[in-house]
């Protein structure tokens, strides 16, 4: 029987906020024109949308297709600014990836843009442990869909979803799979099957909810 974990990125794995509000920031200055800044509480309060819902919800008086292109823009200096300038793995999220791996294949889908989850395993170094990938900037699809495709491709049996806000919530719902909450990053959740204050505790959640 193949079981999987498959992971959110933001607010699960690491938290990546300030740096990329640094970044958008940077592209939002070579247009003055725009006087529009982005604070750190602004992106916490978005994380986990899809760069469409970001897009609407911070350049809200943009045109679609100004929106598009700025859109693309930002994600497209993030990724590289991110390079340089990682996002903060949660404590122990390194070796308890490590430590599931011996025991479960490990995946991540995530609303992110195209790049996002490459740079993440390259420069925390988590590359060889995780199977399989997919996002919103891939297939353009909703969470749910891509948690689906991931789960059918690689033909697991049994497999849960770890993200820490409603929406992933919902997406593993869709997906028909169960939850497990990241009570730890930026968002809430109500009844998942599982919850965990730490990445410590997620081989625990794993036994009871896997085998």
């Amino acid at each position: 029987m193949k079981k999987g974990i498959i992971f959110d990125v933001d607010g699960t794995l690491w938290d990546a906020a300030v740096q990329v509000v640094d970044s958008w920031n940077e592209v939002l200055s070579m247009h003055p024109g725009l006087n529009v800044t982005i604070t750190v509480e602004d992106m916490n309060n978005n994380m986990g949308k899809t760069m469409d819902e970001l897009g609407r919800a911070f350049f809200p008086s943009f045109s679609h297709e100004e929106r598009t292109r700025f859109m693309k823009e930002c994600m497209e200096y993030e990724n590289r600014y991110l390079e340089t300038h990682p996002g903060i793995l949660y404590p122990g999220v390194k070796e308890t990836i490590i430590r599931l791996a011996r025991d479960y294949e490990l995946f991540i889908v995530s609303n992110c843009q195209c790049g996002y989850i490459e740079v993440l395993l390259k420069s925390c170094g988590l590359g060889e442990y995780i199977r399989d990938t997919e996002c919103f900037g891939n297939t353009g699809l909703p969470k749910g869909d891509n948690i689906r495709m991931v789960v059918q491709r690689n033909h697991l049996d049994k497999c849960i979803y770890v993200g820490d806000t409603s929406m992933d919530q919902e997406a593993a719902a869709m997906a028909g799979v169960p939850f497990v909450h990241a009570a730890y990053g930026y968002g809430t959740a109500d009844a998942p099957e599982g919850s965990i204050e730490s990445m410590e505790q997620l081989p625990g959640t794993a036994r009871q909810m896997l085998g």
